[in-house]
């Protein structure tokens, strides 16, 4: 199974350009990025689901109470299809993704702040569709993120257990690097880091030069 990309945005016109790239299969959110944007929030998050055309869109409880957790995920699944709403890792979140999963409407939930393998196999039982281990801040206190998510997998290929692993908190290509070497399912990256995978000195340059080379040879003709 190729890398999915997933873009870690809530700015309409990044979303815009990744998707005319053609590589984005689904948008995550938080609070803090919703934070940033202008507008209220729900006609913000329609135009998100809108532009994503079916693909997930992640959105995040703000309670941290099962009980309050679900009603919130009810009233964001309720405002597009494609929603997937993510849901903090624990004792609460895991009561509420179980609930979620029960009776007549199953919301999908993407169980977020995951920093151990045993986490991941909890979420994973309680009935995650993803879980998001948390790569970049797991290296900011000195462990190895990347590392994690290579435990996660190997650990579920193992117990057989097919819940897609979303590797979250990208920082910068090597991780990306690592995390699809390790097998993650999806990665969910900034714009300016799915912009620096898209870059090399040497792609620059060597455009540059074949230029640089008709430019002085041909000066008159055009392909």
């Amino acid at each position: 199974m190729t890398l999915q990309f997933f873009l870690d945005s809530a700015n309409v016109e990044e979303i815009k350009e990744a998707l005319a790239w053609g590589v984005i299969a689904g948008v995550t959110t938080n609070p803090t990025l919703l934070a940033r944007e202008k507008g209220a929030f729900r006609p913000l998050v329609q135009q998100i689901c809108t532009l994503m055309s079916g693909r997930p869109v992640s959105l995040e409880v703000l309670a941290t109470a099962a009980g309050a957790m679900v009603e919130e995920a009810q009233q964001l699944a309720a405002i597009a299809p494609n929603v997937v709403v993510k849901i903090p890792m624990g004792e609460e979140g895991l009561k509420a993704v179980c609930r979620l999963q029960s009776g007549g409407q199953k919301i999908p939930c993407n169980v977020t702040l995951v920093f151990s393998v045993n986490q991941a196999i909890l979420a994973a039982r309680a009935g995650a569709a993803y879980i998001s281990p948390f790569v970049g801040r797991l290296d900011d206190i000195g462990w190895d993120g990347a590392g994690l998510v290579e435990e996660i997998m190997a650990v579920f290929r193992r117990q057989q257990i097919d819940t897609p692993v979303i590797a979250a908190s990208i920082r910068h290509p090597q991780h990306v690097q690592r995390v699809a070497a390790a097998g993650a399912h999806i990665a969910t990256v900034p714009f300016s880091v799915l912009k620096q995978l898209a870059a090399h000195p040497l792609t620059t340059r060597g455009i540059e030069l074949f230029l640089a080379d008709w430019a002085r040879s041909r000066p008159e003709e055009r392909l």
